[in-house]
Order: structure tokens, then sequence, then C-alpha cells
């Protein structure tokens, strides 16, 4: 994802006080942005990741998380969200985002649709971003 992918979610996300990246592997930008912009990030993967200054990590398994009766409390933010998700973590992340009542976006992996009923929202910089939930309007007017 370029800087300016990274730099069209970030503005996208900057709405929500609360989020959670859905994992994150290797590529900070848009936690570390949206930290040091104020706003409250945790992250989240299945194996230990060192995330930049300013973000929470969790490790933890969406798959798993969608099919525990409370998915974890990291998971309760104004927002969950992923990047460069592909198609068979796009249920769950939603599952996890129902359970916590809380808007949910993502990115897919180059030309994957979405595996889920979402609407899409173009960036600046030629990404889209699925919206699944929106509960307050926030995303999707």
């Amino acid at each position: 994802m370029s800087d300016d992918r990274r730099a069209a979610v970030r503005r996208t996300l900057a709405g929500f006080e609360r989020v959670c990246e859905v994992g994150i592997g290797t590529r900070h930008g848009v936690a570390a942005g949206l930290a040091g912009d104020g706003h409250a990030v945790t992250a989240t993967d299945v194996v230990e990741r060192d995330p930049p200054g300013g973000v929470a990590f969790v490790r933890d398994d969406v798959v798993a998380a969608a099919d525990r009766g409370d998915p974890g409390e990291h998971y309760r933010v104004d927002c969950v969200y992923a990047l460069n998700s592909p198609p068979e973590l796009h249920r769950p992340l939603v599952r996890v985002a129902d359970a916590v009542d809380t808007a949910c976006c993502f990115t897919t992996l180059g030309g994957d649709p979405p595996a889920v009923d979402a609407t899409p929202l173009a960036l600046s910089g030629g990404d889209t971003l699925y919206v699944a939930r929106d509960p307050d309007g926030v995303l999707v007017e």
C-alpha cells in the first residue's frame, strides 16, 4: 500500500477516536499515523508483532475471536479495520464487529472482491475501502 493510499485510509478513519487494526503485520503506517494524531489504537495479529509507539498490541486470531462469545476487550472500539485483508478473514472480521456493535471496514488484496456485503468507498490514491458496518454513519453518509 503506497503512502498516498495509507494517508487516504488514515484520513477516512480519523472520525473514530478508538480503533483496532486487525492483522497489522509489518506495515504500521496507518496505525502509527492514527496514534500520532492522538487516536487510541490497538493492533492484533496471529503472531507477536512489535508495533510502533503509541499502538497497543494484542496477539489474537480474528477467526477464533469471531467464534468466542465475547471476542475480547481490544475489539471494543469505535471501528475495527483490516488492510489488505484476504477474503477468508472478511466474515470473521464482520462477526467480531457485530458482536461488539462497532463500525467495520477493510481493504482487500489486489483485485479480490469483498466476501461480505459491504459498501465500496473510493479513496484518493486509487484504493477502495469496503464498509461492512457503519452504525453511526461516520464512514458512509
